[in-house]
């Protein structure tokens, strides 16, 4: 059955009824673009002015306009307004209230563009939106990073490969290296916010207006760089949201990578470190379980977030330019992505802030599986002038001679590394120790407690 409405709002004099429920149930976009109501008000009132200083329309339609508009933001952003699925959008949603307000000045609003650059605006500007927020979380996660890096500067643990002991390092080193990934996030997210910052108001359906506009005035006054170029890619393009979910999908993975460091660190295997009970849970069942239930979520979210990512991709890329109906699956999976990604980096950051590193037990595994026995390679190398792959045999040699004796390699005797080579001498043990080789980690970028100093005193700055 079909719902007659004869005078449809939207679609003009070309259709003589309404859809039917299905075809309004596919067709309405107004249960999620709704989110996007502050944009597209935003957006309609600098349309407004432009309208208003070219001559377009008079001033007191504009001002009638301008003024009903944030009438009609106040009752959204109250709880009052009632959304429509028969009016497909918030475009349409937005202005048939303006009609009840103000009369048939509404009407002229609509004057010079299309919904296809209204939706790619209002999109625009709230992805702008989101590549602020993201840009200001990614800064608070990492100060909470160099917060931990300068908290333990000194406190030695594992450094692993293959998730096997490799060297020892410090625990400001690792909390640097996250700091490093985020701010490359961060770099991306300027940097994405820098190349989509032109706006496609005034490109109308595709071709552009024969009205006189000034879309230079209109750009200005929604804080962009510019007006897009070309019309055509105006309204077809969504560049600016598959980069924004490309950047979310490499952030999302980072924090995904320390969230499965923090569930490793957390068990009772490894105890590194200790989660607060604001970011864990209980057993239903095991009183003595704490669940790193807030890790292993962030860690999940990536899926969603990739998911997105890659769903969008598919949406385009297939259509032919301009706009097809095919685009209004654009937005949920961007919606769903930047909510999971910035809950994901609230939570990571409470957690990192949070996070109690257990030194003794960092330290106790720092001098396993023989840590230092890159040390003892590049003594031989540096001291007694031995070729790196000779030092690499007799380490190797030595290293077998402690495991077989159920010690690791300072615990060996003197007499002991003579009889693999009898150039050795007492300076030798003064490398075994986890401090002393991560001290003499010195390099730019190494680990030495030094170097992390320098490397915070960098970040804090860099931060405030």
């Amino acid at each position: 059955m079909t719902k007659d409405r004869s005078s449809n709002q939207m679609w003009g004099g070309r259709f003589a009824s309404g859809p039917d429920a299905i075809m309004e149930a596919i067709n309405a976009s107004i249960g999620f673009d709704k989110r996007l109501a502050r944009q597209d008000i935003e957006g309609s009132r600098a349309h407004a002015a432009m309208l208003g200083a070219t001559g377009i329309l008079t001033d007191s339609d504009v001002e009638a306009i301008r003024e009903g508009l944030l009438t009609v933001l106040s009752e959204i952003e109250a709880g009052s307004f009632t959304f429509r699925a028969d009016l497909e959008d918030i475009h349409m949603n937005v202005e048939n209230r303006l009609r009840e307000l103000i009369g048939d000045a509404a009407g002229r609003l609509h004057t010079a563009r299309s919904r296809n650059d209204q939706v790619a605006l209002d999109f625009r500007l709230w992805v702008r939106d989101q590549l602020d927020a993201l840009e200001g979380a990614l800064t608070a996660l990492m100060s909470a990073y160099v917060a931990q890096a300068e908290a333990g500067a000194d406190m030695v643990m594992p450094g692993f490969t293959h998730l096997q002991t490799a060297q020892p390092v410090t625990w400001g080193h690792h909390m640097l290296a996250y700091v490093e990934m985020f701010a490359r996030d961060r770099s991306r997210v300027r940097d994405a916010r820098a190349r989509m910052n032109e706006s496609p108001l005034g490109a109308a359906a595709l071709a552009g207006t024969s009205f006189p506009i000034d879309r230079h005035m209109t750009a200005q006054a929604l804080g962009f760089d510019r007006p897009s170029a070309n019309s055509l890619d105006a309204v077809s393009d969504r560049d600016f949201a598959l980069e924004f979910l490309s950047v979310a999908s490499i952030c999302a993975t980072h924090l995904s990578r320390f969230a499965e460091e923090l569930v490793i660190w957390s068990s009772a295997q490894f105890r590194f470190v200790t989660l607060s009970d604001r970011f864990s849970t209980g057993s239903s069942i095991m009183p003595q379980k704490k669940n790193p239930d807030a890790a292993e979520l962030v860690r999940a979210k990536v899926g969603r977030i990739n998911g997105a990512l890659v769903g969008l991709l598919t949406v385009m890329k297939g259509l032919p330019l301009t706009y097809s109906k095919d685009m209004q699956e654009d937005k949920e999976q961007v919606f769903d992505a930047a909510d999971s990604l910035m809950l994901a980096l609230a939570a990571m950051e409470g957690m990192v802030r949070d996070m109690t590193p257990r030194a003794e037990n960092l330290r106790a595994a720092a001098g396993s599986g023989f840590s230092t026995a890159t040390d003892l390679a590049d003594w031989l190398v540096r001291t007694l002038d031995m070729p790196f792959r000779e030092a690499h045999h007799v380490t190797g040699t030595l290293v077998r001679m402690a495991e077989d004796r159920g010690c690791d390699l300072p615990d060996l005797s003197l007499e002991d590394m003579r009889s693999v080579n009898a150039g050795i001498t007492q300076g030798v043990f003064e490398v075994l120790g986890v401090d002393n080789s991560v001290a003499s980690r010195a390099s730019y970028g190494g680990t030495s407690p030094a170097g992390v100093r320098a490397q915070v005193a960098r970040w804090k700055e860099d931060l405030a």
